[in-house]
This record gives structure tokens, sequence and C-alpha cells, in this order.
């Protein structure tokens, strides 16, 4: 900013028009010495000492302008040195604003002729000859009328003051030109005001700064003093910060590309994984494609002491058995048949009768199978006969039960397998694990559950000091800010290596309870039972089959419906996640299941199913 001529910016605003934009400046001081800050509609605009602002765009706030009078320039008491700075600051282009006049503070000699100090020069025009320097031609009055005309080379030196002009402007005219925008004025009537007027117009400035990332939107009437640094910083480059799904929006040609990372992660806590610690200010990165990732959603089962889960892609190529879930609820039950028709499940505990309420005994070792869900009103005859000589048990939602998938599948799965020929959620093993993995994590779990299938966008990124070495960074689950550099690529031209992406992610239970809460926002609780009738005197009647059922031990471990895991495909961009539709109880009505068994047929009560 050396030698530069400080300005207050709506007087420097004030001067420019469109031709000549974009203007670079620098902030130089303000109300603050070390910043301004300022509330503008709502938004905070902070300008600090050495800012560069680009300004790309002025307009002036109100263009509603209906004073109908003329105003006259007021001459600017600062002196010219030359007279071609004299020519160049005339308030209008050149052509409609002569005549005008100037006089010397000195006595000037022009070849063989001498004018005197104060002598008056009116310039008629700009002459222009090729491979000559410009000159202006000037008349000059004498004293009887008398009068002669000289030119006068626009470089010529000394100290001009500008005369009173006759012209007469407007008021949209003076608005309308960059020039007379920063003069002073008189009325032209002269008995409504004689004192100067300085006009301050207010504009609406759009400018981009470094490290925004949208366009600053301020008023020419900050009281910020500026400096005009376009010639001097050509070649200043405006980082724009880019979040990460404003990456992935970047055309295909953006790709490789080395990005600098401007702002350290603020969801770290969704992650457990090994690239995550080393994703700080400043780091470099290498993004190398953008693209979206089928993906599963594992989780270890909820018995362990410390619960794990897993983002685990497509690609993964380890080797899945089923494993039989289980179930501790007659609504999980209602919920699992939904997606998987003809489920046959075996009970695993006791369950003892309570006719006034509905509930049916079940036997350790019963083999039921669900064949439907109807609406009926409780308590009603818990069995019945068909003629096939299977029984139905009625059974409704809110009973608690222990249950556990019978299973006749022993055969080994891919992952893609699995999504073809069933729902989720889904309880696997891993027995064979992922050769190209050094150490697949999933590997020696007992059970596994497949909660959800999804597509994710992704950014495939790698560190700068191992290119080979990928990850893939979920852009809707992980908020930085980077922008891409102009280094190169660290491999020869056209030679990319071969890259090794990381399969599986182990994320934190916070991803997974997110995802949760997303996917499942509509989500209904199960039904409650009905309330009991106060008036009984006696408890209600239990049957001496089995005993009481002690509490689950997995309470908390609901079966969350999805659509098929065949969805995880590319060709399918929803997520697998769906709610299911609300089931209420009201008094003395419920909703059931029904079940039927090979030698003992069950139906499941409550929203009646009907066998």
């Amino acid at each position: 900013m050396a030698g530069a001529t400080a300005l207050p910016l709506q007087e420097f605003i004030a001067s420019l028009d469109d031709t000549c934009l974009p203007k670079l400046l620098q902030v130089c001081s303000g109300v603050y010495f070390q910043g301004s800050i300022y509330e503008i509609s709502g938004s905070e605009v902070c300008f600090s000492t050495g800012d560069l602002i680009k300004v790309t765009k002025i307009e002036l706030l109100s263009t509603f302008l209906f004073f109908s009078g003329l105003f006259r320039v007021v001459p600017e008491e600062m002196p010219y040195s030359t007279v071609e700075e004299m020519v160049s600051m005339r308030p209008v282009g050149l052509d409609s604003s002569l005549p005008f006049t100037f006089s010397s503070h000195s006595k000037m000699t022009i070849g063989n002729l001498a004018l005197g100090a104060g002598t008056a020069l009116t310039v008629l025009s700009v002459e222009k000859h090729k491979d000559q320097e410009d000159q202006v031609r000037c008349l000059i009055r004498g004293q009887q009328e008398a009068s002669a005309e000289v030119c006068i080379p626009v470089s010529f030196r000394g100290e001009f003051y500008e005369c009173e002009s006759e012209e007469r402007f407007t008021l949209r005219e003076i608005m309308s030109s960059s020039s007379l925008r920063s003069r002073r004025f008189r009325f032209v009537n002269a008995t409504k005001c004689d004192r100067p007027l300085m006009l301050s117009p207010v504009y609406h400035v759009q400018a981009v700064m470094n490290l925004r990332k949208n366009v600053v939107k301020f008023p020419s009437s900050l009281e910020v003093d500026v400096v005009d640094v376009t010639e001097l910083c050509k070649d200043v480059h405006f980082i724009v910060p880019l979040s990460l799904s404003e990456v992935h929006s970047e055309p295909n040609k953006s790709f490789p590309g080395v990005v600098e990372i401007i702002e350290d992660p603020e969801t770290r806590s969704l992650f457990k994984c090994s690239w995550l610690p080393e994703l700080r200010k400043n780091e470099h990165l290498i993004f190398h494609k953008k693209g979206t990732s089928p993906m599963i959603l594992l989780s270890t089962l909820k018995s362990r002491k410390t619960p794990q889960y897993f983002l685990v892609s497509q690609q993964y190529g380890g080797r899945f058995r089923r494993r039989p879930r289980e179930f501790n609820s007659v609504y999980e039950l209602y919920v699992a048949s939904i997606h998987a028709p003809g489920l046959k499940v075996s009970v695993t505990r006791n369950c003892e009768e309570v006719e006034e309420e509905g509930l049916p005994a079940l036997s350790v070792g019963e083999q039921l199978e669900v064949v439907r869900c109807d609406r009926m009103v409780l308590p009603c005859e818990g069995k019945v006969k068909r003629e096939d000589e299977k029984e139905e048990i009625i059974m409704p939602l809110y009973m608690e039960g222990h249950f556990v998938e019978v299973l006749s599948d022993n055969r080994k799965y891919k992952l893609s397998d699995l999504g073809k020929e069933f729902s989720l959620p889904l309880d696997v093993k891993v027995v064979g694990r992922d050769t190209e993995l050094e150490k697949d994590p999933l590997y020696g779990f007992s059970c596994l559950r497949i909660e959800a299938a999804m597509l994710e966008p992704t950014i495939q990124a790698s560190f700068v000091h191992k290119p080979e070495y990928c990850f893939e960074i979920p852009t809707q689950w992980l908020s930085m800010s980077v922008y891409f550099t102009t280094d190169p690529l660290p491999w020869p031209k056209d030679q990319p290596p071969t890259c090794q992406v990381e399969r599986i992610t182990e994320v934190a239970d916070t991803f997974f309870y997110e995802f949760r809460k997303r996917g499942n926002s509509d989500a209904e609780p199960p039904p409650r039972p009905p309330k009991r009738n106060m008036s009984f005197s006696a408890p209600p009647k239990k049957t001496k089959k089995s005993k009481k059922a002690n509490k689950s031990k997995h309470q908390g471990d609901k079966s969350v419906p999805t659509k098929q895991f065949s969805d995880l495909t590319l060709n399918n961009k929803k997520s697998c996640q769906t709610s299911v539709t609300s089931v209420t109880a009201a008094f003395q009505t419920s909703f059931g299941i029904n079940i039927s068994t090979k030698t003992v047929c069950v139906e499941l009560q409550g929203m009646g199913f009907h066998g």
C-alpha cells in the first residue's frame, strides 16, 4: 500500500462504474483499527486491517429520483498538476463536457507565447495525431473581445485550477456518472441553498473475499478506508472453502486433485477409524474420485459389554453364514414376518396362560409359524382346531415371549448374494475372511446383525505420503472444510498408483443411533397392553402348564423393519430403512399374530393373525 491514497469506502465506491469492475481493495483502517464488525440484515460482516476485497458489482440502493431541479459543479479547491490529469477528471464524457475553463496559478510559456498567472483558458477540443503527443486546443480571450487559440501538450505541468462552469446537470445525470457522483454541487436556483452540496449515494456492494464461501454483500456506507490495489495484486488467488458435500458436487474433471484442510472435522465422535485422527487443519489429502458407494451397517450382539458397529463396502470379500434371530415379543415376530412371510420360530422359554388378558400358554420347544394378522376383541378362545388337525393360537402383539428363528440353511453367502435373497435385519456370521485385507475385523464375531443397507455419497481419499492406501469418506456424515490447491499429484503424469481401498470402517454408537433416528423418525413404538379391569376382585387366572416367564435379557434389541436388502445396488439411491405402520391398542382390543405349527397350530393374536 506504499504510496497509495486511502479513501473512505463510500467515496471510492461512488467513483466506480460497471465498466471498471472488478476492483481489488485493501482495508487500511476502520472504526476499530484492527477490525470492523457490522450487523447487516441479520448477518455479520467483518473487515480487518489488511483484508483484500474484490468488488464485483455495485448497485444503487435507491433508484427513485424525483427532484427535477438542476445543479452546477463547484470547482475543486485542490489544483491539478498536469493538463492530462485535469482532462481525465472531467465529470462526464469528454465530448459532452467541452468546453470547460481553467487557469494557471503561475506564468505559462507555450512556445513563443507567454501567459500571465490567472489567465483563463477554455478547452475547445483534444487534438490527437498519430505518433505525436495529444494536445488540447484552448481559447484565450483578451481585452476588447480579442481572442486567440493555442495548443497545449497534455503533459504540460503546472498548478491548474478549474473555473466555475455554466454546465447544468439533473440529479439523474449526476447519479449515472461515476465522475460526477464524487463532486460537489450548488443548486442553480441559489435561493434554495447557497452552500455547496455533497451527494452521498449509498450502493449495495457485492464482493468476494479470501476464505469466504459466499458472496459478501454490504452497503458502501461502512466506515472503513480502502486502497485500490488492483494493479499491485493482479495474481492474487482467492481461496474458496468447500464442504465435503460441495466437493462431491464438483465436476469429474476436478479429480484427482490435492486439497488442504481448512477446518478440522466437526463430527469426530461418529467414527473410530484409523485415518480420522490424521485429518487435521493444514493437512493435505488426495481426492482421487467421487462416487456413490453401496454399504451395509453391521452391529455386534448387544449382549456384549461394548457393542461395535461397522460400515462395510459391498466390495467386501468375506463369506457369511446365516444365524438364527432371537425375538423377545410377539410384536417383534410381527415385524419380522412382514418381510419374511412364513417365518418359523421355536419357543425358548415357557409362558403361562392369562385368560383375562388373552395370553396363551407356550412351552419350550414348540415350533410355530406365523400365518396372518387380524383385529379382534380380547379375551377370546385362545386355541382353534383346523380341518388339517393343526392348532391356531392367538397371541396379542403386546405379549412378551422368547423365540428363536428356525433355519435349515447352511450355505455360505457373499455380501451381494445376501442382498438378493433376504430382507433386513439379518443375523449372520463371517465364516471366511476377506483375504485381500491384512486383518479382517469382522472375522471372529459369533454373530453380527446386518442392520441396514444404504447408498452413500463418498469421496475416495488418501494421504499425500501414502497415495495408494485409500479410504472412503461418507460426505453426509463428516463435516470438514477444504480447498483445492495447485499442488502437483505425487505420481508421474498419467501413471496413477493401484489403490487399495479400505472396505471396513468402524463407527461409534452415536453414528448408529443417529442413523436410526434419521431412518425411523416416524416409527411408532409397539402397542401397549390393555388396562386391567380393576373391578375384578380376584387376580387373573393362570394355568399350571408352565412356570412364570422371566423377563427378557434383550428387551432393548428391537427388530426394525427395512426394505429388501437387495436394494443395495447402484441403481437404487434410497435408504433401505422404512418405518412400520403404527399399531395401537385400545382397552380390551388389540392386534395379534396367528401362528401355526406342524404339530401344534398356534395363532398369535392381538391384531389377530388368522391361520
